[in-house]
This record gives structure tokens, C-alpha cells and sequence, in this order.
């Protein structure tokens, strides 16, 4: 599994990106609250296999932000759904009550659970189960930032462990501009004062990009600056989750 003891890492490589100044926020340098670099993801530690009772299952911890993803199935579709020789994808992400500082101020459900669908979708192999179903359940113990792509990640590496058909891993990455800096892996309190922000879902050893969401105004050369950012710490990040599964399989064999 990724990092036992020292957390793994997937930041993109500092000898292709130049680092920006940090603009001045009343007066004084602007440092990032866990003090690090402007594109430097935070620790990522990631472990399979998290809940005995699910088809497959996967906890990530990437800084304070913590969740737990379970799979189920595949299971028969219900008789009221219309026949399908393809399977079924069902996503549900929910927040604890206590995932943020003030209670029950988690992300819309409804929202964060159909990116999540839209995102795994295009990886998962749906034929290869026809007339059934997938269930994903996500859980965010704790919310510190990039809930979303954390989930996305999470998720994915649940679906492998469950031993669902998949072209390739998903990995995702957010960048947040402020002012004039791009900061990577933003946490909760980069994201409230972000002018914009950009996320890319991926499949990285296809180099495929399975989604891209962004809100705010961007220049065209910002956003390719930001997508070259994802696109680098997609990749190492998915490196990651491989060796995780690879840990998992060689501990389950001995």
C-alpha cells in the first residue's frame, strides 16, 4: 500500500514549471497555510480493502481532507428498471456531520454524486456486466480541500479492488488561481478565496481526460498552464494508486 510510513507524494516536476511569486495580500508575501509550495500536492496516503463487509473498498487521506469509498455488486438490477445489456453505474456521496467546521456545511450530495457518476463512467468496462448494477457509495469523514477529486481518486481505486473491469485507473487534480498564482491541491481555505478554479479527471496511462470543470474567468494561457499542472500530478498520483494495488495483492497472497 501507498505510504505506511512516509506519505506518498505526486507533485508535478519542479523542472517543468516555473514557480510564481506569490502576490501580496495587505502588504505582507502570501504563504499557502500548510506552508507549501505553490505546486505541491499535499501527502497523499491511500490503503485498500478499508470495509470487510463491500465487494471492494479504499481510504485516502490527502492532508485533513479524509474519505472512505465502498463498493457493491455487481448485484441484479431492479425489476423496474428498463433492460440494459450494459451494467449500471450508482453513485452516492455523502459528509459526515461533523466533515466540516460548522456541522452539516458539507457540498451539495446530489451534485459532488453525479461529477463522481460522469467521471468513473467512461473508465468502467459496463459491458462486461450487463443487466446489473455497481454501487459506489462515498463517505468524506473529513472535509479539507479538493473534496471532489480526492472522492473521484478514492473511488476508483475501490472499483480495482473490487475487481471491476476498468480501462484504466481515474485520477483527479484541482488548481485554484488567485490573483495571479496558481496554486495546486488547494485546501479549504484557498478554495474560499479562489478567483477560479480547474479540475481534470483522467485516465493516465491512457493520457485521456475524462473531465474537465472550471469555474471563474481564465486566460488561455492560464488554463493551459493549469492543465499542464493536473495533467503532471494525474499521472504521478496514479503511479501511486498502482503501487497501492500492487502492495495490496502481493500482502493478500502471502
Amino acid at each position: 500500500m501507498a505510504a505506511k510510513g512516509t506519505p506518498a507524494t505526486y507533485s508535478p516536476s519542479p523542472t517543468t514549471f516555473k514557480k510564481t511569486k506569490p502576490r501580496l495580500l495587505t502588504d505582507t508575501d502570501w504563504v499557502r497555510p500548510d506552508g507549501r509550495d505553490f505546486h505541491q500536492c499535499r501527502p497523499a496516503f491511500l490503503r485498500t480493502g478499508a470495509v470487510n463487509a463491500a465487494s471492494g473498498s479504499a481510504y485516502a487521506e490527502f492532508g485533513n481532507t479524509k474519505v472512505i469509498v465502498s463498493i457493491y455488486g455487481p448485484r441484479e438490477s431492479k425489476k423496474a428498471m428498463m433492460y440494459s445489456d450494459i451494467g449500471r453505474l450508482n453513485c452516492d456521496v455523502t459528509y459526515t456531520t461533523f466533515a466540516t467546521p460548522v456541522r452539516g456545511q458539507g457540498s451539495e450530495n446530489k451534485e459532488i454524486s453525479a461529477q463522481l457518476h460522469k467521471s468513473l463512467e467512461g473508465a468502467i468496462m459496463l459491458d462486461s456486466f450487463p443487466k446489473t448494477t455497481v454501487d459506489v457509495f462515498a463517505l468524506v469523514l473529513e472535509s479539507g480541500g479538493c473534496d471532489l477529486p480526492v472522492v473521484i481518486s478514492c473511488a476508483s481505486l475501490a472499483l480495482a479492488d473490487a475487481g471491476i473491469m476498468m480501462y484504466d485507473l481515474v485520477t483527479a487534480v484541482s488548481v485554484s488561481c488567485l490573483g495571479k498564482s496558481l496554486v495546486i491541491d488547494p485546501v479549504s481555505e484557498e478554495e474560499n478565496y479562489q478567483d477560479g478554479s480547474l479540475m481534470i479527471t483522467c485516465l493516465p496511462s491512457r493520457n485521456e481526460v475524462t473531465q474537465l470543470t472550471m469555474t471563474g474567468e481564465w486566460s488561455t494561457p492560464k488554463i493551459h498552464e493549469a492543465m499542464e499542472l493536473c495533467l503532471d500530478a494525474c499521472s504521478k498520483l496514479g503511479k501511486i494508486m498502482r503501487s497501492c494495488l500492487k502492495e495490496s495483492a502481493s500482502t493478500s497472497q502471502e
